[in-house]
């Protein structure tokens, strides 16, 4: 790693402690400090406060610090639990679609005869097109938890193009001229589905998008499909933009005047392309957004659940299952939206933080005496340490933005990518084509011989054997091999046991 990546990674770890959302405050009781200092020094005025009160108040405040780092925390993990429940959901839908939808099906009645391997072509793709949803809901999830309205992405729009457009299941490709000014009024006009119109994504589509922020020859947006769009695609990741505020925080005084100026000559910035701290130097939060981009991609999945039982493709079964999974990632939205639309109360927040306030204004006059000119540091650690804990529980409690200690959505959903094509390069076969080979051997380590060597052995002896006979050495078998296999890892654990409580 050269100079440059060395002071990159530094300054994205330092980017990522709260101490930038510390500064204010900590200047602020360190004068204050500095201020009780001088005055008890040198004038007549002595500050004190007796140290019982603002010991209990210290202990009630880390009580309830703790209890609110904790709550900060459940969120974050609650959040990431949702997103395993919504792979684990993927994964499910994904197979049931590909192994469980059929290939041959009957001709449908008014259509005219196709060929078997034209059938079976166009139920691959099919299965294909829908494996292709249940990614884009992931991606779509992502797009939503972020802000981020809209399909017109590079790693959603080649997945959801081929949907309709409009209520009378048209899908027509405007030109460049109609989907710039022209765009809402042609979605009025042909009532366009709400993740088509394009009206509500003018807040992140422009004409010159931003260029990928991947690093060399990291493309993942390369694998999906080429689909040309008329509307300009976003990247896949959208951060806000960082500015030298977020560097050197106390530069972001002079922010109101650069705003003003701004103004003036006519040139107004985007809320995401106005840095990432408010003039307080806190980082932002983004407004949560109306456009449900998921909950329409949910629809197209189960009205293709009730085609395939309408043409009777899926068993009662395997459509419990498909519908399960998909209640399942309808659910974990829900959760998820919760999580990113309800955060902790105001009132809680602000009266946690006056508590803390008052008590290391206080702190000051409690500790000079013993500790003289120390009191400066010692306040200033103490301001580090309680304040330190409230901006970590107020930065975690929504985990879904581009923090440095968010959830890595991106990470999740190509995940969901690499296990839904994983299932779709296997072909599934009959089972009876793998199982029953001559690389199979099923009652080793008591009978080493293949599956092939057993049903031929006893195609070759079955006058001199009768079927109990056969059955009866197989449970034989079994049984060896379960103590040949206790023998063989049994003694090993003890021994580890042995060596683990030996080490202790």
């Amino acid at each position: 790693m050269g100079v440059g990546g060395a002071l990159k990674y530094s300054y994205k770890r330092f980017n990522s402690t709260v101490i930038n959302d510390l500064w204010p405050e900590l200047w602020f009781f360190t004068l204050w400090t500095i201020m009780v200092c001088l005055v008890n020094e040198h004038t007549k005025i002595k500050f004190y406060v007796s140290s019982a009160m603002l010991t209990v108040l210290g202990t009630v405040l880390g009580l309830v610090i703790s209890f609110r780092t904790t709550s900060a925390y459940d969120r974050f993990w609650e959040g990431r639990r949702l997103w395993g429940n919504i792979q684990l959901a993927a994964r499910n839908l994904g197979m049931i679609i590909w192994i469980h939808v059929p290939l041959d099906r009957k001709a449908i009645p008014g259509e005219h005869e196709r060929s078997r391997p034209d059938r079976q072509l166009r139920a691959i793709i099919e299965r294909k097109s829908m494996m292709n949803l249940i990614q884009a809901f992931a991606v779509s999830v992502k797009h939503y938890l972020r802000s981020e309205p809209g399909i017109f992405y590079e790693d959603l729009y080649p997945l959801v193009s081929f949907l309709p457009q409009n209520i009378h299941g048209n899908h027509s490709v405007p030109t460049p001229r109609e989907s710039s000014e022209d765009s809402e009024e042609k979605g009025n006009d042909e009532m366009s589905l709400p993740m088509w119109n394009d009206s509500r994504n003018n807040t992140l589509t422009s004409k010159h998008p931003k260029k990928r922020s991947r690093k060399g020859t990291f493309d993942p947006e390369g694998v999906l499909p080429h689909i040309a769009s008329a509307v300009p695609l976003r990247p896949a990741r959208n951060p806000p933009s960082e500015h030298v505020t977020d560097l050197i925080p106390f530069l972001v005084v002079f922010k109101p005047f650069g705003d003003l100026f701004r103004k003036m000559i006519g040139k107004v910035r985007h809320e995401r392309d106005s840095g990432t701290r408010d003039w307080f130097g806190k980082k932002k939060d983004l407004t949560p957004i109306d456009s449900n981009v998921p909950l329409e991609i949910s629809l197209f999945l189960s009205s293709y659940l009730q085609m395939l039982l309408a043409q009777n493709l899926l068993t009662p079964a395997m459509a419990t299952g498909y519908n399960n999974a998909l209640v399942s990632m309808q659910d974990s939205l829900s959760n998820l939206e919760r999580i990113r639309t309800t955060p902790i109360p105001f009132a809680y927040q602000t009266h946690l933080r006056l508590s803390v306030w008052l008590y290391l204004i206080f702190l000051p006059f409690e500790i000079y005496t013993s500790f003289k000119w120390l009191t400066i540091p010692a306040v200033l650690f103490a301001a580090f340490l309680y304040l330190g804990f409230l901006e970590i529980g107020q930065e975690i409690e929504n985990p879904f933005n581009y923090d440095a200690n968010d959830l890595d959505l991106d990470h999740f959903c190509l995940s969901i990518q690499r296990e839904l094509a994983e299932i779709t390069a296997h072909p599934a076969p009959d089972p009876n084509s793998f199982i029953f080979s001559q690389w199979n051997q099923p009652f080793a380590p008591a009978d080493r011989r293949t599956a092939t060597d057993i049903l031929h052995e006893r195609q070759q002896h079955e006058e001199g054997h009768t079927e109990q006979a056969v059955i009866h050495g197989v449970r034989e078998d079994l049984l060896k091999s379960y103590r040949e296999i206790i023998k063989a890892t049994h003694h090993r654990d003890t021994q580890g046991a042995k060596w683990f409580r030996n080490d202790s």
